[in-house]
């Protein structure tokens, strides 16, 4: 399985992101010199289904994507997924200079030292990013190295398989992301970016130097929080805290969204101090310590002082991630009154429906 970004153009396929509250899909075909969007669908899955990224209920989860291929007029059946969590190590990592047939050879042995998870029960992937011969003063080159644990890629292609589609591309979130913003904003040379998608059970952090990805984390906290919070603190059953978390407060609750919004901004403060921390783990390794940009995508991303606070607290722009910038979306084709109310969460399937079948 692929697990790095790769742009080789051939057979198309449909991204899908398997979320911890709904799945999604986006299927693209060339249009010029862009994209257009000529599938879209959202189904939510049960509560629970799937708890820190973990599939907990296989079947409620290939059901939702059953529905959403059956009801969407989504037309491909090679599907390109992705995984995030503590079960992802994405690491930069420094080897001596080779060639690229002598670092396939010892990548395993390279891996090891850096991979807290037995390298037989992990998938490896790896991309040069420094060319031979541009290598440092000591002779060295810089590789960025990823491994997914077996077991949850064998989740994730396993209840795609059940739901009747063929999983030909595994990816990571952040790269996923990666891909996405390359489409739609393209790069500028030196200019740091750090694309943050605050989905429902993590959030994933993706420093971009140029068009390299420089750091990536996953932290394990994200929109679920907020209806955790409300639940514990305004006493609320788990449907009327979820609704109540979007704005939407029940008539017979006996509540306003104003009375929600102290426990709202408490949990976004709390996942802007992992953001914190993200960024300090970043700058203790990188050259430089500066970010020019923030560009924030996920459900999450829309809670109440997440991207206000975001902005105060690191002192750089923020600006919501627009997956169809550039991206062609016609909303009235695929019944979506609001496209700006789902660009949020489209971010992570259509940078997947940017992969091809035969990536690396």
């Amino acid at each position: 399985m692929a697990l790095l970004p790769s742009f080789r153009r051939t057979r198309p396929v449909v991204g899908l992101d398997i979320g911890s509250s709904a799945v999604k899909a986006v299927e693209l075909r060339p249009q010029g010199k862009g994209w257009k969007v000529t599938g879209w669908g959202i189904e939510p899955i049960p509560p629970d289904s799937i708890v820190d990224g973990a599939i907990i209920d296989g079947s409620a989860v290939a059901d939702a994507i059953r529905r959403l291929f059956d009801g969407k007029r989504l037309k491909g059946r090679q599907v390109a997924a992705s995984v995030s969590g503590n079960a992802v190590i994405v690491k930069k990592i420094t080897v001596p200079a080779m060639t690229e047939a002598e670092l396939a050879d010892s990548i395993v042995w390279e891996a090891e030292q850096y991979i807290p998870f037995d390298i037989q029960d992990v998938n490896l992937d790896y991309q040069v990013l420094t060319p031979l011969d541009a290598a440092g003063p000591q002779g060295t080159i810089d590789v960025l190295l990823v491994a997914a644990k077996k077991e949850k890629i064998v989740d994730y292609t396993g209840v795609i398989t059940q739901a009747g589609r063929n999983a030909v591309i595994v990816d990571i979130d952040a790269f996923a992301l990666q891909n996405a913003y390359e489409a739609n904003y393209g790069f500028t040379d030196g200019e740091v970016v750090a694309i943050i998608n605050a989905g429902a059970s993590a959030t994933n952090v993706n420093i971009l130097q140029g068009d390299q990805s420089v750091f990536t984390r996953d932290v394990s906290i994200g929109g679920q929080a907020y209806t955790e919070a409300l639940q514990k603190e305004l006493n609320l059953p788990y449907d009327v805290a979820d609704a109540l978390k979007r704005g939407e407060p029940p008539i017979d609750a006996g509540l306003t969204y104003e009375d929600a919004r102290p426990v709202l901004l408490a949990v976004s403060d709390t996942v802007l101090l992992e953001i914190q921390k993200t960024f300090d783990f970043y700058k203790a390794t990188a050259t430089s310590d500066r970010i020019d940009r923030i560009v924030v995508s996920g459900g999450a991303s829309t809670a109440e002082g997440f991207t206000t606070l975001l902005g105060e607290r690191f002192g750089a722009p923020v600006e919501a991630f627009d997956p169809f910038r550039t991206v062609r979306f016609d909303a009235g084709k695929f019944g979506v009154a609001d496209p700006a109310a789902i660009a949020p969460v489209a971010a992570v399937a259509l940078g997947l429906a940017l992969r091809r079948a035969g990536d690396r």
